[in-house]
């Protein structure tokens, strides 16, 4: 399975903050989209960085209550680890966990092209895993 199978079945929306909005601003926004990070872009299409709720955590630990007036730029993380839409679900789990990472932006020809998650990955290599167990246990029935 591929990136691009992911973004078939669920869409290529791509949640945006822009880097002068406040954390304040981005929390509010993280919780009512129900996601754990917004890339972070200007326009909607190029990418400039990636801000995660632990980025957020971090924000508060270095600024307290002051935290909500930060600029999202000042926490986001710039150099963004990326996929394409032909990339297989094995690479893009290898490089989640080698890098420690739970999103990955889907850019392809220098635009975001959506966004996925350890959760999408995850719940898709169940779904193959299942299909074959029950393929081997039906060639095993047939078999005998």
């Amino acid at each position: 399975m591929k990136v691009r199978d992911i973004l078939k079945l669920k869409g290529d929306k791509v949640m945006t903050v822009r880097p002068t909005e406040t954390v304040g601003t981005l929390v509010h926004r993280l919780r009512a989209a129900r996601v754990g990070a917004f890339v972070v872009s200007v326009d909607g299409q190029k990418l400039n960085g990636i801000v995660s709720e632990r980025d957020v955590v971090g924000c508060l630990a270095e600024h307290g209550a002051d935290a909500p007036g930060v600029a999202v730029e000042a926490i986001m993380s710039p150099g963004v680890i990326t996929c394409a839409p032909g990339d297989s679900l094995t690479l893009i789990a290898r490089r989640m966990t080698e890098n420690r990472i739970r999103h990955l932006p889907v850019v392809e020809g220098g635009v975001l092209a959506g966004m996925i998650s350890i959760g999408d990955v995850v719940k898709h290599r169940i779904a193959e895993m299942e299909l074959e167990a029950h393929v081997l246990r039906d060639l095993a029935v047939a078999a005998h």
